[in-house]
């Protein structure tokens, strides 16, 4: 029976595999302003680091500050988070600098409860926000710990269970070393991203592969164990691309929904695969296409887009429109030439980039 690691002697082989062989760089490791550090956190929520990297350095760059990043014009904003996705966390992050910037004269908290307190952080962001701006000893716990721990000390709970979740939390608060939790926190997150990775661990030179309980039963690619199942919602997008005298109605997504925030063309969701014919009754009875004063230009390929617990498909139709509608107030009519200053969703800017963005086409 494989020997688990004593949990004094985890830390001092992490951290020395840390000293040795870590290299992985990143250019917000070592950070201590809390700014920063939230910024990147929020970020990497939901998103791998090769693709948030960009999107860290653009919007350091264009908010140096977080009393910049309050002052900010939301479109601004979600133009810089476009392909970002999880739209979510871009109006939690203007809504907490808002309010630091407010609420607390542009001063980013220092205490573990006060950081949790703060829109869209949850328990991981303040762990780590506390540890690398303020040395706290609040242990981190993300994919990358979850997985590390499951396999290291051989738990089979799930780690989405109410009972995994206190198991992994009390584990990973044991493990931590109180007195640099900053750096054991990073340590631990980089060993699970570089050695101990979802996919294709790199075993063989693992400092704990000679106490690792998934290595010895060979279960090293079923842990960490999850118990959910993730069924999809399916919906079916058909957006309206209305052109009057070189300009498209467009407006602001304010439901509370997916893409909140960011702008789209006139909407037609079904629960099923739609013909042109069928949508074009549907817009005649809400005012949005007149009888006799439109013509059809084109209707486009069928998109997909999966997120996380949805799955959208549709496409957008292409009208030319001989009479202006009149539409509520919340829609504005611009033109072609400035769409690419406005943030939209990736689905709508799949479809966009792949037309140009030329009024031409439209």
């Amino acid at each position: 029976m494989v020997q688990k690691p004593a949990k004094n002697s985890f830390s001092a082989t992490l951290l020395k595999w840390n000293s040795v062989k870590n290299d992985r760089k990143m250019p917000w490791k070592g950070e201590k302003d809390p700014y920063k550090i939230w910024l990147s956190e929020i970020i990497l929520q939901q998103t791998r680091v090769e693709q948030g990297l960009g999107y860290y350095q653009r919007m350091v760059k264009a908010f140096p500050t977080i009393k910049k990043l309050a002052k900010a014009d939301d479109n601004q904003v979600f133009k810089l988070w476009e392909g970002l996705g999880y739209y979510s966390r871009c109006r939690n992050l203007l809504t907490t600098a808002r309010f630091i910037a407010e609420e607390k004269k542009g001063v980013f908290p220092n205490t573990y409860e006060e950081i949790l307190a703060l829109k869209g952080v949850g328990s991981y962001t303040a762990a780590a926000i506390a540890s690398f701006a303020y040395n706290l000893p609040y242990a981190v716990l993300d994919g990358n710990v979850f997985r590390v721990l499951a396999r290291v000390f051989g738990i089979e709970l799930p780690i989405d269970s109410k009972e995994g979740k206190k198991k992994f939390s009390e584990l990973a608060q044991s493990l931590l070393d109180t007195q640099r939790p900053g750096l054991y926190n990073q340590a631990i997150m980089d060993f699970g991203a570089v050695v101990c990775k979802p996919a294709a661990p790199v075993c063989t030179s693992c400092p704990f592969s000679k106490t690792c309980v998934a290595l010895a039963k060979k279960k090293v690619t079923q842990w960490p164990v999850k118990s959910k199942t993730l069924v999809l919602k399916q919906r079916w997008f058909y957006f309206l691309i209305l052109s009057y005298r070189g300009r498209v109605a467009v407006r602001v997504r304010d439901q509370k929904d997916i893409w909140q925030g960011l702008y789209e063309f006139p909407l037609l969701e079904t629960t099923a695969a739609s013909s042109w014919g069928a949508l074009a009754r549907q817009a005649e009875k809400k005012g949005w296409l007149l009888a006799g004063y439109y013509q059809t230009d084109q209707v486009s390929a069928l998109y997909r887009q999966s997120l996380s617990h949805q799955l959208i498909a549709g496409q957008f139709i292409h009208v030319t429109i001989k009479k202006k509608p009149a539409l509520s107030a919340d829609w504005k009519w611009v033109s072609f030439d400035t769409l690419d200053q406005l943030a939209f969703p990736q689905f709508i800017n799949q479809h966009l980039k792949a037309s140009g963005r030329q009024s031409s086409l439209f």
